[in-house]
């Protein structure tokens, strides 16, 4: 099976590694890539994922069996369409199913009709007053939640206290020309929750959480991500399949009836309350860091089943099996991230070539034979182990073999839950 994997970040570098493990998987090609994915890939840096006509044309080029779609922005904007009409097998949704993550109103819709548990939501558009914007604001609280109602990498979310932080990022998501979604704050732990789905056949992977603040003790401003666990040891036995009966299968069903089938990861971020699962937001594709770790732990040859989606013929793929144990993935961030992140900073102690070591690149490029970070995310580390802690020890020795100039990252992945610090509400 020749495979292309679309994206250049450190989830598709977990897809490509995953993909080279799989013997059914004859050739792995990364369109743009990064230099850090050169081990396990053969990379096309000048085809931009974003480009469906480019895209189209190297898939041709490679005779690719399977297409793997990893970013929501080329999936909003329909390349995966364009390469079916060109009959290529694609793993990932058409751009009117992308619109579960591209459109938090369209996903709000879709909920409402399936009957499944969310936030309270009201949309604000550009146009609004002053005082159309405060009264709207005054309606929700003393948490408040502001949104971008379009892509915004993970990153177009304010959660806050503070009435004048919630109404300053109004007017940012305002200035941007996009519409902004006020939700009522879901109380309770966040889960992560990736489904495979193939209209309405639903298969769960491992649960996850992702850390999205930027510093220890969830401090500091929203990220892509900062690191992630898998499984949850505070989840309810029943946790998985209650998330999969109450909120993927009834969304994935009110897809199908309202003429946009899902086919692809359909990526569930959830808070769990006191009444159970409610929906914090849907993405269209294989979240970031989560999938480092729940990958990581994958027994089930990777290419056989992003397949069967792609074909098709989920319905017919045996039970996933998966590794004993916990995995825990830690990002290393450059100088100054989020906010103005520092690039070109050389990156020692690691490579192409390290993922063995559990190392995923994400923002990284190659100066004189040497990685330099080129992003805000650079690398991610992954670590497992029998236990949680085990797995977090892991994670940090090797993350601490690993020198970034004014590079950090946090030291508590997954601590809360080592610690007993989350339960689900009673």
């Amino acid at each position: 099976m020749r495979t292309l994997v679309i994206g250049n970040g450190a989830r598709e570098h977990a897809l490509a590694f995953s993909l080279s493990n799989d013997p059914a998987v004859t050739e792995v090609h990364v369109a743009p890539g990064n230099p850090g994915i050169g081990g396990v890939a053969t990379l096309h840096p000048a085809v931009k994922g974003e480009d469906a006509a480019a895209v189209v044309a190297l898939a041709t080029e490679l005779d690719a069996d399977l297409v793997v779609i990893g970013p929501e922005i080329p999936l909003v904007a329909g390349v995966a369409d364009a390469l079916r009409d060109a009959g290529f097998a694609v793993f990932g949704p058409s751009g009117s199913a992308a619109r579960i993550e591209g459109s938090k109103a369209f996903a709000k819709g879709i909920m409402a009709s399936a009957g499944v548990k969310t936030a309270h939501a009201e949309a604000v558009g550009p146009g609004a007053t002053e005082e159309e914007i405060a009264a709207a604001i005054d309606r929700f609280g003393p948490t408040w939640v502001v949104k971008d109602d379009g892509l915004a990498g993970g990153k177009g979310v304010v959660v806050t206290p503070d009435r004048a932080a919630a109404i300053a990022h109004v007017h940012e998501v305002h200035a941007a020309g996009n519409p902004v979604l006020l939700e009522s704050f879901l109380d309770g732990p966040e889960v992560s929750l990736f489904c495979l789905v193939d209209g309405d056949t639903v298969v769960p992977l491992l649960p996850a959480q992702d850390h999205k603040r930027v510093r220890d003790n969830d401090e500091g401003p929203n990220t892509g991500g900062m690191g992630a666990y898998t499984p949850l040891p505070w989840l309810p036995a029943d946790g998985v399949q209650r998330i999969v009966d109450e909120v993927c299968i009834p969304v994935a069903k009110q897809m199908v009836a309202e003429g946009c089938p899902f086919s692809g990861l359909l990526y569930a971020g959830l808070a769990w309350g006191a009444d159970g699962p409610a929906v914090v937001e849907f993405n269209c594709r294989f979240g970031d860091p989560e999938t480092q770790a729940v990958l990581d732990l994958l027994t089930t040859p990777l290419g056989g089943v992003l397949a069967a989606v792609a074909n098709g013929t989920l319905a017919e793929l045996p039970p996933l099996e998966w590794e004993d144990g916990y995995a825990v993935t830690v990002v290393l961030a450059a100088e100054g991230y989020p906010e103005n992140p520092v690039t070109g900073a050389p990156i020692s102690g690691a490579g192409a070539g390290d993922e063995t070591r559990g190392v995923r690149a994400a923002g990284v490029a190659e100066k004189d034979g040497v990685l330099v970070a080129s992003g805000g995310r650079v690398l991610n580390v992954i670590g497992k182990g029998a236990t949680l802690v085990e797995a977090r020890d892991a994670a940090y020795a090797e993350l601490a073999t690993i020198d970034l100039p004014g590079g950090h990252y946090r030291s508590d992945i997954g601590l809360a839950a080592v610690e007993g610090r989350i339960a689900v509400p009673e």
